[in-house]
């Protein structure tokens, strides 16, 4: 069938169920670590578009999404701790400051005192953080050619990365590590 504009009329999605948000949460899942609120950010939005498709309130559904993220915590599947190590642990090899990896935990919705905790805990430091970075972006000791015209940009660059001003110093003053690279 279709319109008077000649496109194909689409059914409509079917209801939304437990059982449906169960197996999307499980595919999510399945190919991503998750917190809990950003899981159930995930399949809010799923609710959110089968609804508009089907004419729904997705806030009838809103019971049904917390049921299956409680599941989902009491199996074992997410783990807000376990989920911020493995994030602490990613984001400070790739040279994340800890700014950076709260404000990025927290956009994920992991609540503060965890993200302290971990951060807490974590062997890397700031400092080896801030080499890391300034290796990738191939500031100060890392730039080929001339260094001096660049020292304020770099340090400017480490600043805007949320390292502090006397660890960005170091790391753009310093001397390249030949055995780190």
């Amino acid at each position: 069938m279709t319109d008077e504009t000649g496109k194909p009329i689409r059914k409509p999605p079917r209801k939304v169920t437990a059982a449906y948000l169960q197996r999307a949460a499980m595919s999510y899942l399945e190919r991503y670590a998750s917190s809990a609120e950003n899981l159930r950010r995930v399949l809010r939005r799923k609710v959110d578009k089968r609804c508009r498709l089907r004419g729904e309130d997705p806030a009838e559904f809103h019971d049904m999404i917390d049921e299956v993220v409680a599941k989902s915590l009491k199996i074992g599947l997410i783990d807000d701790t376990r989920y911020a190590e493995a994030r602490v642990a990613t984001l400070r090899r790739r040279g994340g400051s800890a700014r950076a990896i709260q404000a990025k935990l927290s956009a994920k919705g992991i609540d503060r005192s965890t993200i302290a905790a971990v951060l807490e805990g974590e062997e890397g430091d700031e400092e080896q953080a801030a080499r890391a970075f300034a290796r990738r972006r191939k500031l100060g000791p890392f730039r080929p050619g001339e260094r001096a015209p660049y020292r304020d940009k770099d340090l400017a660059a480490m600043a805007r990365a949320g390292f502090r001003f006397d660890v960005a110093r170091s790391v753009i003053e310093g001397e390249r590590d030949e055995d780190k690279i």
